[in-house]
């Protein structure tokens, strides 16, 4: 398992520990390197913050699905497409849509 990107994006976080996108890319490498419960905690955390991080809903509703916790993912998702919406980021609201509408429903 290479965790050569995770250790350089710790050492920059160190630098400076709540740059979004830094935050964005741990989240994204904890994914990558199976560690799902960390990655799922982080983009929830980027989401909750003010201003949202728009693209931390769309990452976590694929992980979430991914998991088979749909519903959790379509609240994600529309959680995401409200903040998006709120930034102007039409684009993000878009494919958090889609892919809301390709969740399986009850």
């Amino acid at each position: 398992m290479d965790t050569g990107r995770l250790e350089k994006i710790e050492a920059m976080l160190e630098i400076d520990p709540h740059d979004t996108f830094l935050r964005y890319s741990r989240a994204m490498e904890w994914a990558r390197l199976g560690k799902a419960e960390e990655s799922l905690v982080g983009l929830k955390e980027l989401a909750a913050e003010d201003p949202p991080y728009v693209p931390a809903f769309f990452m976590a509703a694929q992980q979430l699905a991914q998991q088979g916790d749909v519903e959790e993912a379509a609240d994600q998702l529309r959680a995401g497409i409200e903040a998006a919406e709120a930034t102007g980021d039409s684009h993000a609201a878009g494919e958090m849509r889609e892919f809301l509408s390709m969740l399986p429903s009850d």
